[in-house]
């Protein structure tokens, strides 16, 4: 198994457990004051978006790749018609936080519409941030890769510029793995096009604040979930910790609003980059899941 990809898949994983004690906090004092420099796994407050949730478990974006990475192992690879019903048996019965993009697509599966055409209408960097378990599947096939990002991303997000998140952040994480620097992998990708020229825009200017401190620049990004002001908050993490996976995740925690979701798709880039001697032993061992997951990407080989 290539551990860089076994890393990138841990990583993404872990960013969001680690956000979930401090997730959609969106003041930054508040953060400090009420929970501390969060460096460790911690349970969400009483209340919070995540009150049936323990310390070393998953926001409902980690619990979402958790279903994914289980489909590509029951199937062998991906496929989206077995997703959508993993998914939707999943997102039918959770007792965790239910978001409007999983409400809108529920309600679209409902009315009989299918896996190709049941996506809400949604922006949010949710969606694309769940492909670490594709990467992992298809890295040594880009266009497979590609097609299945797609696939699964359109399912319950299809909103402007979030199939070009998708593909951009597919397309970064292959080539890391693929020897790439991250700088190099990202301005690859940026090359291919996101498909929507204001976050083309963003995406080019987030490539310039390597030396800014990430609290500020994240926040003048957007600190909310949508992927115009979440995709180049990932940019300038994976960029400013290059080689620092473990600072890179807790100051994305720090820098509040949608941490999770921003933390899963910067822990991929850095996992794929850094390898998995970067991830603390501590944050993996206190992660619930690690075992079954650890199992699952055996499984995929």
């Amino acid at each position: 198994m290539n551990t860089n990809a076994y890393a990138m898949v841990l990583g993404s994983f872990v960013a969001d457990s680690l956000a979930l004690g401090a997730h959609w906090i969106y003041d930054r004092e508040k953060i400090v004051k009420d929970i501390g420099r969060v460096d460790t796994l911690l349970a969400p407050p009483e209340k919070s978006y995540h009150p049936t949730k323990k310390r070393g478990e998953f926001t409902h974006y980690g619990d979402q790749t958790l279903v994914l990475l289980q489909s590509i192992v029951d199937n062998g690879d991906f496929n989206l018609a077995d997703f959508a019903i993993a998914w939707q048996r999943f997102s039918s019965t959770t007792t965790g936080y239910v978001d409007h993009a999983t409400k809108e697509t529920l309600t679209h599966f409902a009315e009989g519409k299918a896996p190709d055409t049941s996506g809400s209408g949604s922006t949010d960097l949710g969606g694309p941030a769940r492909i670490a378990p594709l990467v992992f599947r298809y890295r040594q096939d880009l266009d497979g890769l590609l097609a299945a990002v797609r696939q699964q991303t359109a399912m319950t997000h299809t909103g402007p510029g979030v199939a070009g998140s998708a593909e951009f952040l597919a397309r970064a994480a292959f080539s890391i793995l693929h020897g790439a620097s991250i700088r190099a992998a990202l301005s690859g990708a940026l090359d291919h096009g996101v498909g929507d020229i204001d976050l083309d825009l963003r995406l080019r200017r987030a490539m310039e604040t390597a030396d800014r401190d990430t609290g500020q620049t994240i926040k003048e990004f957007g600190q909310m979930c949508a992927t115009p002001a979440a995709l180049p908050g990932v940019v300038h993490l994976v960029l400013r910790y290059e080689d620092n996976l473990k600072e890179g995740l807790i100051e994305n925690v720090m820098a509040g609003g949608d941490s999770a979701a921003r933390g899963m798709a910067a822990g991929m880039l850095l996992g794929a980059a850094c390898g998995q001697e970067a991830i603390p032993d501590e944050w993996l061992e206190n992660m619930t899941a690690f075992a079954r997951i650890r199992q699952l990407l055996e499984d995929i080989g």
